[in-house]
């Protein structure tokens, strides 16, 4: 049997591993790759903007703590499929409908973990700041978020590798990225399909936290010379 007869033959056998599948599809799993990462992308991006003005506010006035964390908790508990279904008469069958249901997702994530690390800063960091004559402003751009970075940036990777896995369920619309495909392959028992997208989806998961973690050392150079101070 010749290598493309082999080929053609590990599709018709439907088999899990067949790499004409992959040659003859690559567009398509092209297509479904970036969708799937812009939408990741930008859900986590707006859930950043929302997530961070909500945890100064609760931690500015204590008094919306609990609404705000029990709000977000809420958010995170609704099943993906009554999500969608809540927000389908506003935004309709788009993009716009699984992006909101993700940064909704993610807000949980992201709420506690920036006001996790704004909690742990040192409060003689901040005197520190004050005695200098620093403002609130001043204070919390130059000297609170820096020291927060850590615990932001964990709760970040955290966002990020849930919303990856979370955008799969926007098959639901037809907006799922490689969702879609997996969704296909299982509807249609396509094997090669469904474990292609399945590996490309948790690929992408991965190399996305190690950017992540590759992007906070960047960012906290002082935590590895703390770390390397306390090994040697």
């Amino acid at each position: 049997m010749s290598t493309e007869q082999a080929a053609q033959s590990c599709l018709a056998a439907n088999d899990w591993i067949c790499g004409e599948y992959l040659r003859t599809r690559s567009q398509e799993l092209t297509d479904a790759t970036v969708q799937h990462i812009w939408i990741t992308v930008v859900s986590v991006l707006i859930g950043l903007a929302v997530a961070f003005p909500l945890a100064l506010l609760a931690r500015a006035k204590p008094k919306f703590a609990g609404p705000v964390l029990g709000l977000t908790t809420l958010l995170y508990t609704i099943p993906s499929l009554a999500m969608f279904s809540l927000l389908l008469p506003v935004f309709g069958l788009s993009a716009a409908l699984v992006v909101t249901g993700l940064v909704l997702y993610s807000l949980t994530i992201l709420v506690r973990n920036i006001m996790a690390g704004l909690d742990a800063v040192p409060e003689e960091a901040r005197e520190a700041a004050r005695g200098m004559g620093y403002g609130s402003g001043r204070l919390l751009w130059e000297v609170e978020l820096p020291l927060a970075l850590p615990t932001l940036m964990a709760g970040l990777r955290i966002a990020t590798v849930s919303t990856i896995a979370l955008t799969t369920v926007g098959a639901l619309v037809g907006k799922g990225g490689l969702g879609n495909l997996i969704d296909d392959g299982v509807q249609t028992t396509f094997k090669a399909q469904v474990l292609a997208a399945s590996v490309l989806c948790v690929l992408l998961a991965a190399v996305a936290d190690l950017l992540l973690l590759g992007a906070q050392r960047l960012l906290t150079p002082w935590t590895r010379i703390r770390t390397a101070k306390g090994t040697g």
